[in-house]
């Protein structure tokens, strides 16, 4: 779902060669070295963004999908694309070119965060990121799913854990201690690490993790350690020119063919080294892949947790990969499939359902088809893939609609699709799971479906209200004889303000087996159950808006 177009006002770019001082002995781009060149970049956005000094927040999530060489060209572009209140969500993407081939491949996509830095004690609040294509607004409305992510993410990651620790560890008769992969490095911060303000280069500080978070994974791997992704970098506290810090480096669990390492840094002054008073300054876990001299996978030794400390990383690496999994199967690709629901993925699956419904909203090409009164249709048709647009102005404020519409037990009152409407869960103010039951369609058994609907609030005035509506399947609710089980791919609305006591509505839904008759016979004139059914919808909000 990441959006990377033409050059931006706001974009920086870096292009670099790849020469031998910035390889590793494989004779590819080392990732230390990358990481310093994409947080210089990512810092200018930043700066470049709020107008004056930012720090290093966060980058997540990062996965290498190709290696750059010696001898190629890497382009390094990155770009806000939303600002909050005092930070920031930066986009970067990473690609990689043969001079002589003109061929581009993506060598990563991430996401950092930065805080803006003012002035002494000045108070401030980040000028908003302009929208000027739908790619910009599609990536507006997406960076406020991924820091609802962030933001979840611990309680997410707790709940796992505590899951796993019910859990059996089944070790075999090869599994080891991961005590003799502890490496402890010890770096002085010097003018050249650090900013004009003296603080510690985010890039630098990673560029050491990843050297001894590898020399860890050397250990277990026996052979040399590729790093695949990167779960977090987080920086708790700031380091100054003149600090020691010191990196404890230490495998948390193995993965058939992966690794994952942990790395802490502390950082002392003069007077703080003496008395051992450390301050945790940055966590960071690194997935590295263990290959041969041909670049084959290997398969790694299973681990035995031999303290209380050690069985706590454990079960975090694996908690890690679980959520890590969850979001790539979710965040990758658009799946046909409704997503199975369960604790770990609940984040992604809602960001999913967002994110597809912002994706096809914001898509070019939508044809008009009818227009009837207040109320217009449009088709866009994509291969074997159609999706309708219904849009009508309605005379109550776009709060008032938004409340109105995501409540789903009220959709009875002017849907005649629907039968029956019942909430099963109440995850949280903005997610709710329904079951709804439907009329039977062209001499199919009447339908049903488990949906997950999820609301989000307009940040700013041009924005719109979302309520995204995506199927999902439940343990508890599998499929039964009397109904024939339908999903939804993508649907929902998307509400703007239009004055103070009215708005727009648009109502969006990829086509699937179960409503294409419905519109089959709309366009070939045999029937107008979808203009129908929107203006009963606008004459309810109407009604109900008024009370």
């Amino acid at each position: 779902m990441e959006h990377f177009g033409a050059a931006a006002a706001g974009d920086v770019r870096m292009c670099q060669t790849v020469l031998p001082a910035h390889a590793n002995n494989r004779g590819e781009l080392s990732a230390g070295q990358l990481f310093k060149w994409i947080d210089v970049t990512a810092y200018l956005a930043a700066e470049k963004h709020a107008g004056m000094s930012c720090a290093t927040v966060s980058m997540d999530d990062i996965q290498f999908e190709e290696a750059a060489r010696i001898g190629q060209i890497i382009t390094i572009k990155a770009e806000v694309k939303r600002a909050f209140k005092t930070s920031m969500e930066v986009g970067i993407k990473v690609t990689v070119q043969e001079a002589l081939l003109n061929a581009e491949k993506i060598v990563c996509i991430a996401y950092a965060t930065y805080v803006a830095i003012p002035f002494g004690a000045a108070k401030i609040e980040l000028e908003p990121v302009k929208i000027l294509s739908t790619e910009d607004l599609l990536e507006h409305t997406l960076a406020a799913e991924r820091r609802r992510i962030q933001v979840g993410y611990q309680q997410v990651f707790q709940n796992l854990v505590q899951q796993l620790a019910r859990e059996d560890i089944s070790e075999g008769e090869d599994a080891v201690s991961t005590s003799f992969t502890h490496v402890l490095n010890v770096e002085l911060v010097q003018p050249l690490h650090a900013n004009q303000h003296g603080n510690t280069f985010g890039g630098q500080i990673m560029a050491w993790i990843e050297t001894v978070a590898s020399v860890s994974a050397r250990r277990i791997c026996r052979s040399q350690p590729v790093l695949k992704s990167v779960s977090m970098f987080k920086f708790w506290g700031p380091s100054i020119v003149g600090d020691r810090l010191v990196f404890n480096a230490i495998v948390n669990n193995t993965f058939q063919n992966s690794v994952e390492v942990g790395v802490r840094v502390d950082a002392y002054n003069c007077e703080e080294w003496i008395k051992n008073q450390a301050r945790h300054i940055n966590s960071a876990f690194l997935v590295f892949n263990a290959v041969n001299d041909d670049g084959e996978l290997l398969t790694l030794p299973r681990i035995r947790p031999t303290s209380e400390d050690a069985m706590r990383r454990y079960h975090g690496a694996v908690a890690r990969r679980r959520i890590r999994l969850a979001r790539k199967c979710l965040l990758s690709t658009i799946e046909d499939r409704p997503h199975t629901w369960d604790g770990s993925n609940q984040a992604y699956v809602n960001y999913s359902s967002i994110a597809v419904l912002a994706n096809l909203a914001a898509k070019p090409g939508w044809e008009l088809m009818t227009a009837r009164d207040d109320v217009n249709i449009w088709t866009l048709e994509e291969g074997d893939v159609l999706s309708l647009r219904v849009g009508m102005k309605v005379n109550i404020p776009s709060h008032v609609a938004f409340y109105l519409l995501s409540d789903f037990t009220l959709r009875q009152g002017w849907d005649a699709h629907f039968i029956t409407c019942d909430l099963l869960q109440a995850l949280n103010n903005d997610e709710k799971i329904y079951y709804v039951t439907c009329p039977p369609v062209a001499g199919h058994k009447a339908r049903d479906f488990v949906i997950l609907v999820s609301q989000r609030q307009a940040c700013k005035p041009s924005e719109p209200y979302i309520i995204a509506v995506k199927s999902v399947t439940l343990a508890t609710m599998p499929p039964c004889l009397e109904y024939w089980r339908s999903e939804i791919t993508c649907a929902g609305f998307h509400i703007y303000s239009d004055t103070n006591s009215s708005c727009m509505v648009y109502y969006f839904n990829e086509v699937t087996a179960g409503s294409m008759p419905y519109l089959a016979a709309n366009l070939t004139g045999l029937s107008k159950s979808i203009e129908d059914t929107a203006l009963q919808c606008k004459t309810f909000l109407e009604q109900k808006g008024s009370e």
